[in-house]
C-alpha cells in the first residue's frame, strides 16, 4: 500500500495539470453559453462517478 505522503502528492500533481489545461486551454474553447451545456457540464462527474461506483461494487461482488 502507497503511503498517504505518495497519494496526496499524486493528487496535488494532478489537480495541478488540471488547473494548468483550465487555465490555459479552455478559454481557446468555443463552448455557446446555453442552459443545457451548463447543465451537462456540472452533471456529468457525479453521473460518472456514479457509474464507477456502481462497476467496482459489481467487481467486488463476483
Amino acid at each position: 500500500m502507497e503511503s498517504k505522503t505518495q497519494v496526496i502528492l499524486k493528487i496535488f500533481i494532478f489537480s495541478t495539470i488540471l488547473s494548468v489545461i483550465i487555465k490555459y486551454f479552455c478559454p481557446y474553447l468555443n463552448v455557446p453559453a446555453e442552459s443545457q451545456i451548463a447543465l451537462i457540464i456540472v452533471v456529468l462527474p457525479t453521473v460518472v462517478l456514479a457509474i464507477a461506483l456502481w462497476w467496482r461494487y459489481q467487481q467486488q461482488q463476483t
